[in-house]
């Protein structure tokens, strides 16, 4: 049997990017910010330090051998925390387009772009996807609770001078919680800031899977189907759209696991035997959706069990 990936995830369905296989480049929960509406849980390490937690030889390996086997849409770099904490991104990035021709998405919370050393290492992914959620300190504060030396206008200053320096394609996740930054003083000044960044898409969304935090709240979808007329053509609404995928073994695979854990909690083991595959593939699978919040996981008397997520938690 093959030791089970650290790194490599997946593919697990993306509301936005199809068949998504993640790589995770930081120990979990390593961010710059601690927010509120976070699917991942809470933050445990609070940096804004680049590290290479771990080797890029290693993470190529992984990857190198899980391609054998699947075929995802795209390349995300996602899961435990922030990925452009990972200080050799760049050689990453080089070493994949090597491996293989798939496109390569950063999926980031945008709070480190305006680091020079940041932004140029990485430059020559396809598509990045960083997220806004206010222009106002206060709100900036109680949303994602950030490193002490994190402000927004640093924030929106990185954002805007990735629009002057990516060649790729940049889709902003405008991200809306009930009662405290959908009102119409937040929607205002982030308008007028999304204008300077210019992304390609603006992708309005809001909690959908259990937060870290219940004060985040959902944004109901009328109130979306607003937001979504004031800011534009470019805006769309990815809350609560269903995914479309193509018929693929892995979707099954996926599908399969969340009806087992949806009747009972299951071991690993358990939904090998049932899938008839390997232990590492069903822990690779599962690593993704844990990281997306659509399972959970809990030892009883020395076992791992893992069951579905069906309520918010404190």
């Amino acid at each position: 049997m093959k030791p089970i990936d650290r790194h490599i995830f997946g593919p697990v369905p993306s509301r936005r990017l199809g068949l998504s296989l993640g790589i995770d480049l930081v120990p979990p929960k390593t961010c710059t910010y601690d927010c509120i509406y976070c699917q991942v849980g809470k933050t445990t390490k609070k940096t804004i330090e680049c590290r290479e937690f771990f080797p890029v030889h290693d993470i190529l390996e992984e990857l190198k051998n899980r391609l054998s086997s699947v075929t995802p849409d795209v390349l995300t770099f996602s899961g435990s925390g922030e990925p452009t904490l990972y200080s050799k991104i760049d050689e990453l990035i080089y070493g994949i387009r090597r491996l293989t021709n798939k496109k390569i998405t950063l999926l980031t919370n945008g709070s480190l772009l305006w680091k020079d050393d940041v932004m140029e290492r990485i430059l020559d992914v396809d598509i990045i996807m960083p997220t806004i959620t206010t222009q106002f300190e206060d709100t900036f504060n109680i949303i994602h609770k950030p490193h002490p030396e994190l402000t927004i206008s640093k924030v929106t200053e990185g954002l805007i001078r990735l629009r002057q320096e990516f060649r790729g394609k940049i889709y902003l996740e405008l991200f809306v919680l009930a009662g405290i930054n959908d009102n119409e003083k937040e929607l205002l000044a982030l308008k007028e800031i999304v204008g300077k960044i210019f992304p390609d898409k603006i992708q309005i969304n809001t909690v959908v899977r259990p937060p870290s935090d219940k004060r985040a709240l959902a944004v109901d979808i009328q109130r979306l189907k607003e937001i979504k007329d004031l800011f534009g053509d470019r805006a769309e609404i990815i809350a609560d759209r269903s995914t479309h995928i193509s018929d693929t073994v892995q979707e099954d695979k996926i599908e399969h696991i969340l009806g087992m854990i949806k009747r009972r909690p299951v071991r690993d083991i358990d939904i090998a035997n049932a899938l008839g595959i390997d232990v590492d593939e069903v822990q690779s699978i599962i690593k993704g959706l844990l990281i997306k919040g659509m399972v959970l996981k809990y030892d009883h008397l020395g076992e791992t069990y893992y069951k579905g997520r069906v309520r918010y938690e404190e």
